[in-house]
């Protein structure tokens, strides 16, 4: 230590210059995780106003006006002469007008070209008959409607202006993480154009479409707000205000926003076709579940699980009930809803490598993708053939061949054969699992069953393998599923 401590107190000014150097890096170093850390944590800003004013007059307040068809329902009829006739008369009661009234609503919407394209939710223009526009300026234009996807809740609607129109972009709703700041803008309750701010209060919810993916967020959302953008902090729109959580109809916090990155495709092909083109696979799929996954001998439980494949792009491609489909396009798939929104988001008729598992092995599927809107309402056609009937008690309920008569009070297809549920132990796992009676089990073990001894053979295969369960697949009506029973 003495050595060290002569040595620099006998040295030259160098090692003092040194050794401010080293406190200026250190002091810097410390600086910059600070602001490292502040740059993560994205402190609030002191304000909204410059995003306010950089945005608004780009969003649009929307009025729509809907015929509403003469009303038809009876109800007490004021005799004539009575005091209350004249007023019932003016305002519409029992004997007072009842011809085709004119109603009004409200919405919001955003501008996302100097051109005048906007969009907004289907539901704020659905059944107008006019459709009116009014910008922050105070300019108020009629629109007219380019086209609508019910499925998004998204409308696209023009506008002509003899000048150019300010206007919004869409921003990337993926890199939104749980706790950004947002801003809403819109027209709550018809009181004009106003914002509300907060965060994102959670990703990827979904509601009740097959496309679902809202942005929750706690940013005051009312009536009139629908339609309307969620904007990130680069005044990106991120995000259509479409619904709230309430049990009073007013803003408790939970509003949300249909992702943009769902919203923007949407509006580009409504905007090139007038219409939605997704892709279409061709296939009834269900969820691979922790059961499932064992009785067909799979590590773990991810991947959509066939259950259907009638005529389409995947039967031309190969593909069978009873396959997991575990990569699309390049893409590892996790589950249904995944797979739904990258095959609807894929170009109608590209060619895609689809990767399924099929006893227990991978293989690799070429798929021409055909186009969903053309293929919807079609008739599934079952499989297999039918046999002669007989009953037996087994796991829980008491199956029988499938006869012709019961083909036909089941509304099942001419080709449809197995084993009907004539009765079933409501104790039971397969009365848990959701079974029931008049459900035809068609394939078990992944295999047809045609009889009952089809059905014994596979559950002691089923034993004899090791497994504790047994893979069904039960049709009902149209509708098949799988469902794993155990066996032990």
């Amino acid at each position: 230590m003495k050595p060290q401590a002569i040595t620099l107190q006998a040295s030259s000014d160098r090692p003092k210059a040194a050794l401010g150097m080293i406190w200026a890096l250190m002091l810097a170093v410390a600086l910059a995780m600070g602001q490292a850390i502040e740059a993560e944590a994205r402190a609030a800003p002191d304000s909204f106003a410059d995003l306010a004013d950089q945005v608004s007059p780009a969003v649009v307040n929307i009025t729509t006006t809907t015929t509403v068809a003469a009303a038809t329902d009876g109800g007490p009829i004021v005799p004539e002469g009575s005091p209350f006739e004249d007023f019932f008369r003016d305002f519409g009661g029992p004997n007072g007008p009842r011809g085709p009234q004119r109603s009004n609503a409200l919405g919001s919407g955003f501008v996302i070209s100097e051109d005048g394209y906007i969009v907004t939710n289907n539901h704020v223009i659905e059944g107008a008959d006019e459709i009116s526009v009014e910008f922050f300026s105070g300019k108020t234009l009629d629109a007219e409607l380019v086209g609508t996807d019910p499925k998004t809740d998204i409308a696209l609607l023009k506008v002509t202006s003899d000048e150019p129109l300010p206007f919004v972009n869409f921003g990337d709703s993926d890199v939104m993480r749980v706790g950004d700041w947002v801003m809403a803008v819109g027209n709550p309750l018809g009181q004009g154009f106003s914002v509300s701010a907060g965060i994102v209060s959670a990703r990827n919810r979904e509601l009740s479409g097959t496309y679902d993916d809202f942005i929750q967020t706690d940013a005051a959302i009312n009536r009139g707000n629908s339609g309307g953008p969620l904007f990130n902090m680069d005044a990106e729109v991120i995000g259509v205000n479409t619904a709230i959580l309430s049990p009073n109809g007013g803003s408790i916090g939970i509003g949300f926003s249909m992702a943009s990155n769902v919203v923007s495709k949407v509006v580009g092909q409504l905007r090139d076709f007038g219409e939605t083109r997704r892709g279409w696979l061709g296939v009834r799929i269900q969820d691979v579940t922790p059961d499932v996954a064992e009785a067909m001998g799979l590590a773990v439980a991810r991947g959509a699980l066939i259950t259907d494949v009638p005529e389409g792009p995947a039967r031309d491609g190969g593909m069978m009930a009873g396959d997991v489909i575990t990569s699309f396009d390049g893409v590892e798939v996790a589950d249904t809803r995944e797979l739904v929104r990258r095959v609807a988001d894929a170009e109608v008729g590209k060619a895609v490598r689809v990767v399924v598992l099929r006893e227990g092995k991978s293989q690799t599927l070429l798929i021409t993708l055909g186009r969903r809107e053309a293929a919807e309402g079609e008739a599934v056609p079952a499989v297999a053939t039918a046999t002669e009937p007989v009953e037996k008690d087994m796991l829980g309920m008491t199956l029988g061949v499938l006869t012709e008569d019961q083909r036909g009070e089941l509304g099942l297809a001419e080709e449809t054969s197995g084993l009907v549920i004539t009765d079933i132990d409501q104790t039971s796992e397969a009365f848990e699992k959701g079974l029931r009676a008049g459900d035809v089990i068609t394939e078990a073990g992944q295999q047809k069953v045609a009889s009952l001894a089809d059905f014994e053979a596979r559950i002691a295969e089923a034993k004899e393998a090791g497994r504790k369960s047994l893979l069904l697949l039960i049709r009902r009506g149209a509708d098949p599923r799988f469902v794993a029973l155990s066996v032990e």
